[in-house]
Formats: structure tokens, sequence, C-alpha cells
């Protein structure tokens, strides 16, 4: 009677504790269970504003200098320009995001042991590439450590339907009358 009693008991306590999925190994949840909680996206740096905007390019920062020009930096030539404020071209800030948001997920245990060698072959490469190319876009700022130098070059000048859509916002141009 009293074994009885305490396998009612232990029943009672496994029927109230919560039951691990069998699934749980493999990032699946449990039948009938909440669904797994998923990681905020990542948005790209230039849709940020405000606070958030600033709070992403310090950390950004950070990255670049204690970690990504310590390490990949190489020398500064014409071949290789760089820019002391990088920050105010949005093209490299953006380029840089994207760089840093491959690294965070290729660093990642679950990006496997080859994760860091994908983030060199297929992200590092190429974006530095791009941002330090000698016509790229720090191609007018410092070409030699010895001369510090920082230029935004102008940018193409808006589209025709641009430029049109602006002028149908304001309204249409008075047309002169002919004086004859």
């Amino acid at each position: 009677m009293e074994q009885s009693t305490q396998q009612a008991q232990q029943l009672d306590h496994l029927a109230s504790a919560p039951v691990a999925s069998p699934f749980a190994a493999f990032g699946m949840s449990g039948l009938g269970g909440p669904p797994p909680v998923a990681p905020p996206e990542p948005r790209p740096i230039l849709e940020l504003d405000g606070e958030e905007r600033e709070d992403e390019l310090d950390a950004l920062t950070d990255w670049v200098d204690d970690f990504l020009l310590a390490v990949y930096g190489a020398e500064v030539t014409t071949a290789a320009p760089w820019c002391l404020r990088w920050q105010e071209h949005d093209d490299v800030v953006a380029w840089l995001h994207a760089l840093w948001l491959a690294y965070q997920q290729h660093k990642d245990p679950e990006a496997g042991l080859s994760g860091l060698f994908v983030w060199h072959r297929d992200f590092l490469t190429h974006a530095i590439a791009a941002i330090r190319a000698p016509g790229g876009p720090l191609s007018a700022c410092m070409t030699s450590p010895e001369r510090p130098a920082h230029r935004l070059l102008p940018g193409p000048a808006p589209s025709a339907r641009t430029e049109k859509s602006t002028a149908k916002a304001t309204g249409p141009a008075e047309r002169a009358e002919p004086t004859s």
C-alpha cells in the first residue's frame, strides 16, 4: 500500500513537471510548446536614426579601430587610401557595417570551424578592395600617412525622374505671357 502511494506521488510530480522537448537538441520546440524566440533582425546602419544610429556607429568604430585596422589596415598609399574621418563617408560606413555584421555571424560557433575562412574569402577581401580602391570612396582622402586629408566627393546629380517629381510637388512653373 505504501509503495502504491509513493508511485502515485511520483506520477503526480512527473505529470506537473514541464516536459523537455525531444527535439530541443535540434533547436525545435516540442508539439504544442511555445516557438523559440527569434533574435532581432539586424538593420543596415543607414536605415537607423538618432541615438540608435549613434550607438551602432560607436560600436562599429570600436570594431574598425581596435580590430579591423589593427589587423587588416595595411599601409596607406595611393593604391590603398584611407580616411581618418571615414564615419563621414556614408558609403564606407555602409560597407564596414555590413562587413562587421558578417564578421559577427561567421565568428559564431554555429558557423562551424570554417566560418572565419568564409568571412575572409567572401566578405573581407571584397569589401576592403572596394573601400580602399584607388578610385573608390576614399580616393580624395589620405593617400599618405604624412598628409592626412579628408574630402567628400560630390555624388551624381538626381535623376530626371526625381527632378520631375520635385517639380510636380512644388507646382507647375508659371508661363510667361507673350508680349506682342
